[in-house]
């Protein structure tokens, strides 16, 4: 009970055009958009969902908010309740805010990065099925996951695994910890970085020939491809990365353990099976402490 997944992430963008273009050319990612307010929000069609990665046009790019969908109204008035026994300020959200979002209710926080949590129960289907700019099927399946860096790091591991009671999956030590909330391996990553930033977004895909065509299109329309084909140690996904008109970067992926009520975490030592060859430094590599 309390947080069932990782429901949605709203960015701030500068180039709305640009992103469009990698969803849909690079990615096979359609898009919709929607009016807020006097803004024109552009939503990725990742699965049947109506508000999974919304896109806002700003003066600059920076995440806007990031959504946890919640069981039920109780599970959510019991999270404010730790949340506000934290001493963290929990507000409603708008009514134009919800209805963006498909939510029933919802609740909005800071975290100590300074960064907009939200707390949603409800989900509202957009369709029943999701038209690929390639006609294949089924491409991206939905929001898996993302890493935050910060040098806030102990102050958010209190916050998602004491307050918000996600559970550590695995680590590498110094500084790098994967939580879950489901028995997906993780839906957060937190990483200790001198600046916050969102480190990466991960969509997940249905399949390795999912993953392979996009490869195949974000080589062919010139993608910055900044961490080449490889597979996880820790999770065993198969993925690549995308850098984005935003800055960070995007992991298209597919293949991810789920864990059991037994798993013990631990340090899994090396981060690739093999392949991820990163384009620039890899921040990473040897997680500062």
């Amino acid at each position: 009970m309390g947080i069932r997944k990782l429901g949605y992430v709203g960015l701030d963008v500068t180039d709305v055009d640009a992103w469009t273009d990698l969803l849909g050319r690079t990615l096979g990612i359609g898009v919709t958009t929607e009016k807020s307010g006097t803004d024109e929000v552009t939503l990725a069609e990742l699965d049947m969902f109506k508000y999974r990665l919304a896109l806002y046009p700003a003066a600059h790019d920076r995440p806007r908010h990031v959504g946890w969908i919640v069981d039920t109204p109780a599970e959510l008035d019991r999270l404010t309740g730790r949340l506000t026994d934290a001493g963290h300020t929990v507000e409603d959200g708008t009514p134009q805010e919800a209805r963006l979002r498909g939510a029933t209710r919802l609740r909005r926080f800071t975290d100590p990065v300074g960064y907009r949590v939200e707390l949603a129960v409800g989900e509202t289907k957009a369709r029943t099925a999701v038209a690929r700019p390639d006609g294949t099927q089924p491409g991206a399946t939905g929001l898996g996951h993302f890493v935050l860096a910060s040098p806030r790091l102990e102050e958010l591991r209190e916050l998602y695994e004491n307050v918000l009671e996600f559970r550590l999956t695995d680590y590498r030590a110094p500084g790098l910890y994967f939580l879950r909330c489901n028995p997906t391996h993780h839906s957060i990553a937190l990483a200790h970085a001198d600046t916050a930033s969102l480190h990466h977004l991960e969509f997940e895909h249905g399949s390795i020939d999912d993953v392979g065509r996009s490869y195949d299109r974000a080589k062919a329309n010139g993608a910055p491809i900044s961490i080449s084909l490889g597979r996880h140690m820790n999770d065993k996904a198969l993925s690549f990365y995308v850098r984005n008109p935003s800055g960070f970067h995007l992991e298209i992926g597919c293949g991810g353990i789920e864990v059991g009520e037994d798993w013990v975490p631990h340090d899994f030592g090396v981060s690739d099976v093999w392949g991820h060859h990163h384009a620039e430094a890899n921040p990473f590599a040897s997680p500062a402490s």
